[in-house]
């Protein structure tokens, strides 16, 4: 299989770091009690029954996150919590502390390169707000950022493939896709692109994993 020539993103749990990997800091930050959070998604689907239930596509992304938003503001003693309101108080005020370092890393290297680079998000400014994005300053390598929250198709609709892969003016099978979620990759494959599953419990091989896809040096 030939290097792609392009390089399609998550952004969240992929681009950013992920909001089960930061269950400690997110309990100290709301003043909860070590370990009162569980539910760990990719990382543990046994202990989540909630995101099992989204992976049998029982319910959407975006209602499993609505969700676990009600319940942090519950857990804390506040009601009307949406999506966006619990990525304010739990996810810091700074752009750059989201995101991981080694992928930041990643995705310079693989413009340097020449390589096409997109974002395929379902929930991106729905979740983050069009400020804190506008401050976030990785975004600036992309050539182009497919947001559901504007195209309002969802992953895994082919549609949502078939358009990033339009706007990054390249054939699907050269582009490589990553996500954390498997019927996302379902999605990508049925459409047509090479694919990397991001996995939360090994993030050091994944990386090593798409740069070793994109013919990059392992730092």
């Amino acid at each position: 299989m030939s290097a792609p020539r392009g390089l399609l993103l998550d952004f969240g749990s992929v681009i950013s770091v992920s909001l089960f990997e930061r269950h400690r800091e997110t309990e100290a930050a709301l003043g909860l009690k070590a370990g009162r959070l569980g539910w760990l998604g990719p990382i543990a689907p046994e202990t989540d029954a909630l995101w099992q239930a989204m992976q049998r596509e029982e319910l959407t992304e975006r209602e499993y996150w609505a969700r676990r938003a009600e319940e942090l503001g519950s857990s804390v003693g506040e009601s009307g919590w949406d999506v966006k309101t619990m990525m304010l108080r739990v996810r810091q005020t700074d752009p750059a502390a989201v995101v991981r370092p080694e992928m930041r890393q990643l995705i310079g290297a693989a413009r340097a390169r020449g390589v096409r680079l997109g974002i395929l998000s379902n929930d991106l400014e729905l979740f983050y707000g069009a400020e804190f994005l506008g401050r976030m300053a990785v975004i600036e390598h992309f050539d182009t950022v497919v947001d559901a929250t504007h195209t309002g198709v969802l992953k895994p609709d082919a549609r949502a493939y078939a358009l990033a892969a339009e706007r990054m003016r390249l054939a699907a099978d050269d582009i490589l896709f990553v996500d954390d979620q498997f019927r996302n990759i379902a999605g990508a494959v049925r459409a047509g692109m090479q694919t990397q599953q991001f996995e939360l419990r090994d993030i050091a091989g994944s990386l090593a994993a798409i740069r070793a896809r994109l013919r990059l040096a392992i730092p």
